[in-house]
């Protein structure tokens, strides 16, 4: 199987790129359900899980206080920029995922490879995996401003404490999964209740309070700015960081198999996920609003700012700490849980079809693919250094926040193109969900991902008057060196005896 996580939250929401398992016991209770061409099949009903439940996985998968910073910026217009990208890129890959997990086991490699070929089946794999190596330093970076209002806050903005942070905790951790240290296994679903729901209900209801008590809200919350104003594209940059927030929607589904009635209950159970994940962005986004000026907001410190500006508003100054050693311990074990994933689902690709030299497909004694783990954390270090240098911390985040999602962009392209070839040219295979107008809807996906890849490029106008050449240097260059150049150079100089030895008889695709 080659899927590999996505490192979003607290980390993988259960998803494996598969499809579930459909054998029962002779004895098993069976009920009927009705594939697309109309036959009947039979699913074990102890193998079922209720829609309501698929929705609160899908929900766990997804939600996350993270970006909650770059949106309560704009203040009441943050409800529309959560809701446009929810609606043109969460809701279609979402469905689509849909179709091709219960058609097609394999994750996006299965699926790209059958539609487009297996070279860019290897981009689209590459791609997931790839989107980590920018992803890392700027959830560490949030870590490290966090944590800086355990110690001081002031530290929040310092480029070289930050630098300190990525560098010393990624290697840390690459350490700790290198030792196939299972105590961790469970440290996913504590995140997302230390890490999102608490820390996110407390949010909200100091908000509530702040404004019942009569005091006047940060950003104005009338209906004159239900929308974000207008001066060009750099007013809306920070939505890219909303089809980030979304990522990863697909990966539930896997679960399509195990409904009763897929093609009725799936649509609900989506529907009440991207309920559910709109209010735990929206919501924390307009209580930050409320009591930090947008001037102020740090995209890393946003979080603990807000929560600082309550509690000291509240008297319980003392409560910052607390919540920020939480928000801190969940993003740790959230990372370590997933640390691993992305490559070893690449590496496992790698020994099969011969993408990646030996070296790089070596794992150790525990299992974990240690070799790449190294080299993507040499790249991770060099990437930590760059905020030493770095005179404001926000522009750094926000900048491989950009690279990593349009890295992540590239792999749902070719998701939304694959959806449509295999309609076409594979009707015969059997999909426990058929997605609607499925050609309207994965153009709808495809063009949202593309101009979201295309605004990235385009500098957000809160950070000042900094170089346009510098940008687009580091953006660009990051997509094209990290997204395109490396899985073109693995490709170009394959070798069948990189192939590895278990699967001696496969052969490199043309």
């Amino acid at each position: 199987m080659t899927r590999t996580d996505r490192p979003g939250q607290s980390g993988p929401g259960g998803a494996d790129g598969g499809a579930v398992t459909e054998a029962g016991t002779a004895t098993a209770q069976r009920i009927e359900q009705r594939d697309t061409q109309g036959a009947r099949r039979a699913v074990p009903v102890q193998n079922t899980i209720s829609w309501v439940t698929l929705a609160l996985m899908t929900t766990a998968s997804v939600a996350s206080l993270r970006p909650s910073p770059a949106m309560g910026i704009y203040g009441l217009a943050a409800v529309f920029l959560y809701l446009l990208p929810a609606v043109v890129f969460l809701l279609p890959t979402a469905l689509v995922g849909a179709e091709l997990a219960s058609g097609w086991t394999g994750g996006i490699y299965r699926w790209v490879s059958e539609a487009l070929g297996k070279p860019l089946g290897f981009v689209a794999v590459w791609c997931q995996f790839a989107m980590t190596i920018a992803y890392y330093p700027s959830l560490l970076a949030y870590v490290a401003s966090t944590f800086a209002y355990v110690v001081h806050p002031s530290l929040a903005e310092d480029g070289l404490y930050v630098a300190i942070v990525i560098v010393v905790i990624y290697w840390a951790g690459v350490w700790v999964t290198s030792r196939g240290t299972k105590t961790v296994a469970g440290l996913s679903s504590l995140g997302l209740v230390v890490g999102t729901l608490v820390p996110g209900v407390v949010l909200v209801a100091l908000g509530v309070v702040f404004l019942g008590q009569g005091n006047e809200p940060a950003a104005p919350m009338t209906a004159d700015h239900w929308l974000p104003p207008w001066t060009g594209l750099a007013s809306l940059v920070l939505i890219v960081n909303n089809f980030l927030s979304y990522a990863g929607m697909e990966m539930n589904g896997v679960h399509v198999s195990s409904l009763r009635h897929p093609r009725t209950e799936y649509p609900r159970s989506i529907f009440l996920a991207t309920g559910l994940v709109l209010l735990i962005f929206i919501l924390p986004a307009l209580a930050i609003s409320w009591v930090m000026p947008s001037e102020e907001l740090s995209l890393t410190a946003g979080l603990m700012q807000a929560f600082q500006a309550f509690f000291d508003h509240f008297g319980v100054g003392w409560m910052t700490k607390v919540v920020g050693v939480m928000l801190v311990l969940a993003a740790l074990g959230g990372m370590l849980t997933w640390l691993a994933g992305p490559a070893k689902g690449l590496v496992a690709l790698a020994r099969q079809e011969g993408y990646l030299p030996p070296f790089l497909q070596r794992t150790n004694r525990h299992g974990v693919p240690l070799n790449i783990m190294v080299a993507q954390g040499v790249v991770t270090t060099l990437i930590g250094v760059l905020y030493a240098f770095s005179d404001d911390v926000s522009s750094a985040y926000w900048m491989f926040s950009v690279i990593t999602v349009q890295i992540y962009l590239i792999a749902y392209l070719l998701m939304f193109v694959a959806v449509v070839r295999l309609r076409r040219t594979q009707p015969q295979v059997r999909r426990g969900f058929v997605v609607p107008a499925v050609t309207l809807v994965a153009g709808v996906g495809f063009v949202a991902s593309a101009c979201a890849l295309v605004i990235g490029f385009v500098p957000p106008d809160q950070f000042g008057d900094a170089p346009l050449w510098r940008y687009l240097l580091i953006v660009g260059g990051g997509l094209l060196v990290i997204g395109v150049a490396a899985p073109a150079a693995f490709l170009k100089f394959r070798r069948p005896e990189w192939i590895h030895p278990d699967h001696h008889s496969a052969r490199p695709a043309d």
